[in-house]
């Protein structure tokens, strides 16, 4: 058995002496693990860094067997982002996430496609209000794309696809102001950018997006496996929360 196909670096972890064992989201082949033979020396650790895309030969006897992958670098969008820690914090919170909440070896290709061009976004860009709302946008795919899509299009009490302003914690659809407003201390804040395109996004509107969609990924998607938000994820969160903080101080 044996395939070749492209793959992100989602993670790694030692395997023995100088081996590793490498957890890829491949566009074809879902999230596949690998043994990496000298993929702990100073060549596999530069090559294996999480968020990096290689062009990834994986080969075992039987298809249930761990099997060995060999790698050839296609985009090194870790490095891009080492300068940054807000960005690095992204890269490694995205790819953390999917390792944790995919199933081994179900394709995913329109996730794989859509978090591809989220990595390169968030490793090229400057603006991080811009790459944060892309992120946040990125979490409400990846509900989606594993069953549980939010429905951010009319208000769940009125049908109304106007004046949006809160989301139900339990179904996950909108709820307009006028409706939600007795009930709004039970419900999420909606943020703007997720309801209307081409709205721009703050640091506190992307701390509220992504406290919403950390609500239903561990609700469920990680929940129902016994399984918690990554701490790489937690942290990059945070990270926004004190970003908003000094945006809001800096108002006063």
């Amino acid at each position: 058995m044996d395939w070749t196909d492209q793959g992100i670096v989602l993670g790694r972890r030692r395997h023995g002496e100088s081996a590793a064992v490498v957890t890829l989201l491949t566009r074809e082949h879902g999230r596949h693990a690998g043994l990496v033979r000298g993929g702990t020396g100073k060549r596999g650790a530069a090559l294996y860094q999480t968020g990096n895309l290689l062009q990834a030969h994986w080969r075992a006897r039987l298809a249930e067997h761990l099997g060995t992958l060999t790698g050839e670098l296609i985009d090194g969008i870790a490095a891009r982002a080492l300068d940054d820690p807000l960005r690095l914090a992204a890269v490694t919170a995205a790819t953390a996430l999917l390792d944790a909440a995919l199933p081994e070896r179900e394709p995913h290709p329109q996730l794989f496609d859509a978090t591809l061009m989220l990595l390169r976004s968030v490793a090229s860009a400057s603006d991080s209000p811009v790459w944060g709302a892309d992120y946040a946008r990125w979490e409400v795919q990846c509900l989606a794309d594993m069953g549980f899509g939010l429905d951010l299009r009319s208000c769940a009490a009125t049908g109304a696809t106007e004046g949006l302003a809160y989301v139900s914690p339990r179904t996950g659809r909108a709820v307009s102001h006028e409706a939600g407003t007795p009930y709004k201390d039970k419900l999420f804040a909606l943020p703007p950018f997720l309801a209307e395109s081409g709205v721009p996004g703050d640091a506190g509107d992307i701390a509220a997006a992504l406290r919403m969609t950390g609500h239903f990924l561990e609700r469920h998607v990680l929940g129902p496996h016994d399984r918690k938000l990554p701490p790489a994820r937690m942290r990059f969160v945070d990270r926004w929360r004190r970003l908003a903080t000094l945006e809001a101080n800096s108002r006063l």
